[in-house]
C-alpha cells in the first residue's frame, strides 16, 4: 500500500515539473522569436539581433532593393515597442537599390534604377568599428565612412549607416533592403 502511494505521488510530482518545464520551453520560444523578428515591411521581417560573429563578405554580392528604412540607430530600434518603416520610394520607375560587387571590393548606390551614379571601393571588416566603438561586421569607405552591417541572410540585409543622404537629414539611420538578384 505505502509503495502504490509512493508512486502515485512520485506521478504527480513528475507530471507537475514536466508541466512547468514544458511552459517554460514554450514561454522562452516565444521570447526568442519575438526578438528575433520585429514587424514587417510588404511582408518581409526587420532582424533586430546583430549577428554573431564574421560575415562571409560573398553573401552581399549582389543588387540590394531599399524596402524599409527606420529613423534613429540600432538600438533605438531594438529597444521600439511598435516600429515603423519611414520610406517611401519617390521613384515612378525602378526603385532604390544598392549593387555590391564582392569580388571586386566596391558598391553602388543608385536611385531609381538609373545607375549613373560612380563605384566606390570598401573593405568590409568584423572588429571595433571606429565609429560605434562596438565589435561587429562593417564596411568602411572613403578612408573614415562606416556602414555597419547588422545582418544578412539569403533574402534580405539590414545596414546602419548614412546610405541615403536624402533621408539621413531626416534621422534615418537603419536601412532594410531585399535582395532582387
Amino acid at each position: 500500500m505505502k509503495k502504490i502511494i509512493f508512486l502515485t505521488l512520485g506521478v504527480v510530482l513528475l507530471n507537475s515539473c514536466v508541466v512547468r518545464t514544458a511552459t517554460k520551453v514554450v514561454t522562452g520560444v516565444a521570447k526568442v522569436g519575438y526578438k528575433a523578428v520585429k514587424g514587417t515591411v510588404n511582408g518581409i521581417g526587420w532582424a533586430v539581433s546583430k549577428a554573431k560573429g564574421k560575415i562571409d563578405e560573398d553573401r552581399v554580392d549582389g543588387t540590394w532593393k531599399i524596402v524599409g528604412v527606420y529613423r534613429g540607430s540600432f538600438e533605438d530600434f531594438a529597444n521600439d515597442q511598435n516600429p515603423e518603416s519611414v520610406f517611401t520610394s519617390a521613384c515612378t520607375d525602378g526603385s532604390d537599390q544598392m549593387i555590391f560587387k564582392a569580388k571586386k571590393s566596391k558598391f553602388k548606390p543608385v536611385h531609381c534604377s538609373s545607375e549613373k551614379e560612380d563605384w566606390v571601393k570598401y573593405s568590409m571588416k568584423f572588429g571595433k568599428n571606429p565609429l560605434t566603438g562596438e565589435k561587429e561586421n562593417y564596411i568602411e569607405y572613403n578612408s573614415n565612412s562606416y556602414i555597419s552591417v547588422i545582418d544578412i541572410t539569403n533574402k534580405t540585409m539590414v545596414l546602419e549607416g548614412n546610405l541615403m543622404p536624402k533621408l539621413a537629414f531626416s534621422g534615418a539611420k537603419l536601412y532594410l533592403l531585399e535582395k532582387v538578384k
